[in-house]
């Protein structure tokens, strides 16, 4: 598996989370990590894409309801 960098439009593309939910988890703390390659408000952002597998991999519910 590749570990490239994808920003926000190319997540969507890929795994459907809009940029909008994006942007809130990020507001929130939610979500997947992240990487913020310039500084303030309006600074680009990137994700690994082991980060958002390894976030996807931890919210995978279970039989019996418990959290992976």
């Amino acid at each position: 598996m590749s570990d490239a960098l994808l920003t926000p439009k190319q997540v969507y593309a890929e795994y459907g989370f809009s940029t909008q939910t994006l942007a809130n988890w990020r507001r929130t703390g939610q979500g997947p990590d992240f990487i913020k390659t310039t500084p303030g408000k309006g600074g680009r952002i990137k994700y690994r894409r082991s980060a958002i597998e390894a976030w996807l991999n931890a919210q995978t519910v279970t039989n019996g309801g418990a959290a992976a």
